[in-house]
């Protein structure tokens, strides 16, 4: 059984996507099989591993509108261990009409349902990338997301505010549609140890979140913005950068923790 986690931020440009991706491709480097699943119609993470978005044949608004088979719509990214279900442009309609189908908030659980029962490809870990927003397709997300939600931080003051309201709606998804929802860990990102300001958002996301938040903190990177130009992770794009290092690391941690609490079971 594959463990599902989903990540997720109503903000945008907080490092979501690049957290996704570089996760995953640092999973799949150290020996597990993984899928992402881009459900942001930006497609950033599909773009972000050299995937046309234009020109995949199926997307996850096949998946979840016309619910076409994971066997259709999974599609590897070209390198060891690491698939993805790509978006598309097309996505961007299913937030209207996802509100006419039945089970519209739960749509993407049961086709990844497939996974869990073993008709998948074997995954260790699946990574679902939402959209920078609250709505329909986020809400599927996070009921997908079936281990609990990582969020991304900036290290900004306005981050803040934005963590407020995405707690809220988590702790709504979870009382009215997904009993076993859990917040996973908070990932700092675009940390500058240059300045106080990124400091004291670390301590205040510590003060409010104990025990939640990871040890990695992501900093700030030229590399890091640069990759997803180049359609690659950063740690084939540029693997001696800080960005590089720091993911890394964070995948080590997680690794670790999920090791601890399988062992638990």
């Amino acid at each position: 059984m594959p463990i599902i986690y989903t990540l997720a931020n109503q903000k945008g440009g907080v490092g979501k996507t690049t957290t996704a991706v570089n996760m995953g491709a640092c999973l799949a480097h150290g020996g597990q099989r993984v899928l992402i699943v881009d459900i942001d119609p930006q497609a950033n993470a599909t773009s972000s591993l050299g995937i046309d978005k234009r020109a995949v044949a199926f997307s996850t608004y096949d998946l979840l509108v016309n619910q076409t088979s994971l066997a259709q719509v999974v599609q590897s990214t070209g390198r060891p261990r690491l698939d993805i279900i790509p978006s598309s442009p097309a996505l961007a309609g299913a937030t209207v009409e996802l509100v006419n189908l039945p089970q519209r908030e739960h749509r993407l659980r049961h086709a990844l349902a497939g996974l869990n029962q073993g008709a998948g490809e074997g995954y260790d870990y699946v990574l679902i990338d939402c959209p920078p927003s609250l709505g329909i397709l986020t809400v599927n997300g996070l009921t997908a997301g079936s281990d609990g939600v990582i969020i991304p931080v900036q290290c900004e003051y306005l981050a803040l505010e934005g963590l407020s309201q995405l707690s809220r709606a988590i702790e709504l998804v979870r009382r009215a549609l997904s009993p076993d929802l859990q917040l996973r860990g908070l990932v700092m990102t675009m940390y500058d140890a240059r300045t106080t300001l990124s400091r004291q958002v670390v301590e205040e996301v510590h003060r409010h979140f104990p025990r939640r938040v990871f040890d990695t903190v992501i900093p700030r990177s030229v590399r890091l913005s640069e990759a997803p130009s180049y359609g690659e992770p950063i740690i084939s794009y540029a693997p001696r950068s800080a960005g590089a290092v720091a993911y890394a690391e964070l995948t080590r941690e997680l690794l670790l923790a999920d090791g601890q609490s399988r062992g638990e079971r």
